[in-house]
């Protein structure tokens, strides 16, 4: 895995550069039509047509990858066949191939590569690539894919180069280090797999010019202050104004730190200790 650089043949190019694909098996083949399903896009739009996600539309079409967030076939010893490009999410995926004809993509963890064993379940090794329940992973491993709750599939820790650390287990509860840094309390049946997630070094990638950005579905980005009040909280004024209120959304929330959280989330009370704060510069309480 690595971060490749072009020559720069034009503006967008010097500025730009793209991953090495270093970590895929072979980038001819193409993914499993089993494993495959149309991908609509919503463009940021709702049930009701109403824009609740602003700055998406357009991009090029995908199509989804069904991936095993689960695992839940227990007991049997997956062959990794492929690690393979995932145009829908930053890290890749691994393409099982099982002795019953089964198939199933999951997420690829760092080091992970054609011809490795996986398995899922109580009598699983804990090492990179299986997943088990957190009852049985040893204190301190690094994992990825965490359930919240039993057997609804992993939903944490999915993104590349992202990964859990194990700290504590008290009765029927588990203690978790998130990568933003807040300490999470889970049921310890939950599963998790074990490993970091691999393709590290996406966050080094350059986009380099607007246009890449609209291949992605990614929008322009118009500043509010450039608008009418019609259409931003902080839009008009005679001549360019420099804000005269806090900056904020389009709706009106601050954009200086202010909480969106629910105070009276029921999931809070899962929360051992908050993330780190940059608006005061210590971690919430």
């Amino acid at each position: 895995m690595g971060i490749r650089v072009y020559k720069p043949t034009s503006a967008g190019r010097r500025n730009s550069s793209v991953s090495d694909f270093a970590d895929i098996t072979d980038r001819k083949k193409q993914p499993e039509k089993e494993l495959l399903v149309r991908l609509r896009k919503p463009s940021g739009r709702n049930f009701q047509g109403k824009i609740t996600a602003r700055h998406r539309g357009g991009g090029h079409k995908r199509q989804y990858r069904i991936i095993d967030f689960a695992r839940k076939k227990d007991g049997v010893i997956g062959d990794v066949a492929f690690v393979e490009y995932d145009p829908n999410r930053t890290c890749r995926i691994a393409l099982i191939h099982y002795p019953d004809g089964d198939k199933r993509y999951i997420l690829a963890p760092l080091g992970m590569k054609a011809g490795d064993k996986v398995q899922s379940g109580e009598g699983s090794e804990p090492k990179v690539g299986n997943c088990l329940p957190l009852t049985l992973i040893p204190l301190g491993t690094q994992i990825h894919n965490v359930e919240l709750q039993p057997g609804r599939g992993g939903q944490m820790c999915r993104a590349a180069g992202t990964y859990a650390t194990l700290n504590a287990r008290d009765g029927q509860w588990a203690q978790i280090t998130l990568p933003s840094g807040e300490v999470r309390r889970v049921p310890a049946s939950c599963r998790a797999t074990i490993g970091q997630i691999g393709n590290l070094d996406h966050m080094n990638i350059r986009i380099g010019k607007a246009g890449r950005a609209r291949w992605m579905g990614r929008r322009p980005y118009v500043r509010g202050s450039a608008m009418n009040p019609v259409d931003h909280a902080m839009g008009g004024g005679e001549g360019r104004r420099s804000g005269g209120r806090h900056p904020c959304s389009a709706n009106g929330r601050p954009a200086k730190g202010g909480n969106t959280r629910k105070r009276r989330k029921p999931s809070s009370r899962a929360i051992v200790r908050r993330r780190w704060s940059r608006r005061n510069g210590q971690k919430k309480i």
